[in-house]
């Protein structure tokens, strides 16, 4: 059973090896190639920035150091099950060029992924090729020794030499088939470690400090307390609205129905006028019911989706409203319900205060990221941010790891994006 057992570890332990000599061969071929040319591009792209060409050519480039990293990141945890942590920054996606470049050039962990790439060229390159070098340099062994010897050493005098050993003749190859054999006994067992290595100085280099993860959990706590302090308030605001609103009414018409029991043959023409106005009550609580189950979620939003939910809201508004959908799919609930409530704040907020005489309202999804474009014609001078009629919906969406940008100069126009990242199904 102990045989059966060993041999069975060490099968594993072979094909462990073998897969770690095969992934790291890979990464080796792609590391330098990679490496070397977004290393270039960025130079240059960073270089040119003073001439106006690497306003265009650097967040383009620099978008593929990230996905570069990714990849890398990903690899990580589906081979060694390493975790690289990140934390970029997000970006709108309407800024202008220099916005953009200059936001992604200030950004920490797009700095970091910068100065990975050398990094990842020269030492990544020989932690990625150790693996396949351990394991197939003794291959290479045992080939020489089976008679490859005869392909290099064609005339007498000829050296071919394997490591330190000089192979002229066919006991010398068997010599060289034995250090190959030595080698592997020895080093087999270290190659799975070999490519941990190179994982994990890529985590060295690109993972996201401690510092910078704490302020994400303290973001995502603030975001998460938010969202359970606006779900209270939204509770007790339908408690207000049920019994001041359409409790009362159903109440009174219910003291009304008991009137009219004990007029209806005393006084027929009293009774008729109580029915009319309880009708008239019940009535307006089915309105009240219906404004309030819409305020909760609209029907439309979970019948139809976010695109026909926005348009049905700008048909109520008192300004001309022009809205384009580009959504393939429907995204989850709480994603769709968060985005309809906060385009119907930021509508709301441009019909109050913009001046504006047309909206515009563009919904599309993109590098998996729901986002909502919102422009006015108004005077302009919106703000985002605390104490800002925009803080709420800020809010809401960091409760989805959204984000909130305004661009609004003195004299308008102003655009409100928002942005969620969700998949839509």
């Amino acid at each position: 059973m102990n045989t059966d057992s060993d041999r069975a570890a060490f099968r594993s332990q072979a094909r462990e090896a073998l897969l770690a000599a095969v992934q790291g061969l890979v990464l080796a071929v792609v590391v330098l190639p990679c490496g070397v040319a977004f290393l270039v591009l960025t130079l240059l792209s960073v270089a040119l920035i003073p001439i106006g060409i690497g306003l265009l050519t650097t967040p383009a480039v620099l978008t593929g150091v990230r996905a570069l990293a990714d990849a890398r990141r990903r690899l990580a945890a589906q081979w060694c099950g390493i975790g690289i942590p990140a934390a970029y920054r997000p970006l709108p996606e309407r800024a202008n060029p220099w916005t953009r470049t200059v936001a992604l050039l200030r950004d920490p962990q797009v700095r970091r992924d910068v100065l990975w790439l050398p990094v990842d060229m020269t030492a990544g390159f020989v932690t990625a090729l150790a693996p396949a070098v351990l394991v197939f340099f003794p291959l290479q062994g045992f080939l020489v020794g089976a008679g490859l010897w005869r392909a290099y050493v064609r005339e007498p005098g000829d050296v071919y030499w394997y490591g330190f050993v000089p192979v002229t003749g066919q006991a010398t190859a068997l010599g060289a088939a034995a250090f190959g054999a030595l080698v592997l006994a020895v080093t087999w067992r270290f190659t799975p470690r070999l490519l941990t290595a190179h994982f994990r100085l890529a985590r060295a280099v690109i993972g996201a400090s401690h510092a910078e993860l704490a302020e994400r959990v303290r973001v995502l706590t603030e975001t998460r307390r938010d969202a359970v302090d606006t779900s209270a308030a939204e509770l007790r605001r339908i408690e207000r609205d049920l019994h001041d609103g359409a409790q009362a009414r159903l109440v009174a018409m219910g003291m009304d129905l008991g009137t009219i029991e004990m007029l209806v043959e005393r006084d027929p023409a009293q009774a008729k006028r109580l029915l009319a106005q309880a009708r008239r009550n019940s009535a307006d609580a089915l309105a009240e019911l219906r404004d309030l189950v819409r305020g909760i979620h609209p029907p439309v939003l979970a019948e139809r989706g976010l695109g026909d939910a926005v348009r049905a809201l700008a048909l109520r508004l008192p300004l001309p409203t022009e809205v384009t959908v580009e959504l393939p799919g429907r995204a989850d609930a709480p994603v769709e319900s968060a985005a309809y409530f906060a385009v119907s704040e930021v509508l709301t907020n441009a019909v109050k205060h913009s001046g504006a005489d047309r909206i515009r309202v563009d919904l599309h999804h993109t590098d998996g990221r729901l986002r909502i474009i919102v422009t006015d014609d108004g005077q302009g001078g919106a703000v985002a941010g605390a104490g800002s009629g925009l803080a709420g919906i800020e809010r809401r969406l960091g409760t989805f790891d959204g984000v909130l940008a305004v661009s609004s100069p003195a004299g308008g126009p102003t655009m409100v994006t928002l942005e969620i990242p969700c998949v839509l199904s």
